[in-house]
């Protein structure tokens, strides 16, 4: 089964994927592997924005994180990855918390599941969840891959 047949088995629309909000390319591929640079949490065009332990709860955290998730992989579809994806190596999760707040791995859920949702055995990879004081555009979460290509 493809990846496409698999999003529509799933009921997944891609987002557009977004342009950079800074210098720098939303993905790099060197060496058959896909490095995409860290993604915001869109959703309806707007940034969930936030710190987790405040105004954002665990769910809505969760759910932000898998926004990130579709990000990643809209910046695949965009460059023509998507169906090439050999297996998801490591996510890297930046959560914005307050001091207190120590679910940052229950945050980032939202993307790792979604990606094996998605890839099946493939889609488990190492994962790094930090919790951080401030992200670009206030967002309540960041999540950046590491993508081995078929060849």
């Amino acid at each position: 089964m493809s990846i496409a047949e698999r999003l529509e088995e799933l009921k997944i629309v891609l987002p557009e994927a977004a342009a950079p909000v800074a210098s720098y390319k939303p993905l790099v591929v060197h060496g058959g592997v896909a490095y995409v640079s860290g993604q915001l949490p869109f959703v309806s065009g707007e940034v969930v924005t936030g710190k987790l332990g405040a105004e954002v709860d665990l769910e809505k955290g969760r759910e932000a994180a898998r926004a990130c998730g579709l990000m990643i992989l809209a910046q695949l579809n965009e460059a023509d990855l998507l169906e090439k994806v050999e297996r998801v190596v490591k996510l890297g999760g930046f959560v914005a918390s307050t001091p207190d707040f120590t679910q940052q791995p229950q945050v980032v859920n939202g993307a790792s599941d979604l990606m094996y949702e998605v890839f099946g055995d493939c889609g488990r990879h190492a994962r790094a969840a930090v919790g951080v004081p401030v992200l670009p555009l206030d967002a309540a979460v960041e999540v950046d891959a590491i993508i081995a290509l078929k060849a």
